[in-house]
């Protein structure tokens, strides 16, 4: 099931993505680190209702936060649609027990079926660039890979930004 993540969440969310953080660094992506994600940048995500997680027998096996906010990093990208009426997808996670048995499918049918109901434009997100399952896992999907970003915080390689125009 998916649904809304509520405050009662936040242990869960962040013990996930710290699972998530360790077991990529292990696989040599340093994607996330002590900087990000944050857990007061999930209870930001709860508060906003842009946070949702997926639950199976009453364990959270993933998160995905859905935003119509544009970051600032984003401006200078040229994308393939206006800069309005776009859906943003950050911190999808799954937890690394669960990886490779689709739920990351299953939360971006979510987020894409959200996307076309409400009639957006596109679906918009970065994904590392270190990280090739991710960016393969994206343009298996549709998603055009358009430019790079940076966030010096967590890594001096970039961020490759994609769009899926629906």
């Amino acid at each position: 099931m998916i649904r809304k993540a509520l405050l009662s969440d936040l242990d869960s969310i962040h013990q996930l993505t710290l699972a998530c953080a360790k077991a990529m660094i292990s696989q040599g992506i340093y994607q996330w680190n002590e900087h990000y994600p944050t857990r007061s940048r999930f209870e930001k995500d709860i508060t906003q209702q842009e946070l949702y997680v997926l639950e199976e027998d009453s364990i959270l096996k993933g998160i995905i936060v859905l935003t119509e906010l544009m970051d600032d990093e984003y401006i200078p990208i040229k994308w393939l649609t206006e800069n309005k009426n776009n859906l943003y997808i950050h911190r999808l996670a799954i937890h690394p027990d669960y990886w490779g048995k689709g739920y990351a499918q299953q939360l971006m049918n979510f987020a894409e079926s959200h996307a076309t109901s409400n009639k957006y434009s596109s679906v918009r997100l970065d994904t590392f660039s270190q990280n090739k399952r991710n960016q393969k896992f994206y343009k298996t999907r549709g998603y055009q890979q358009l430019g790079d970003i940076y966030f010096p915080k967590q890594s001096e390689y970039p961020f490759y930004c994609f769009e899926l125009v629906l």
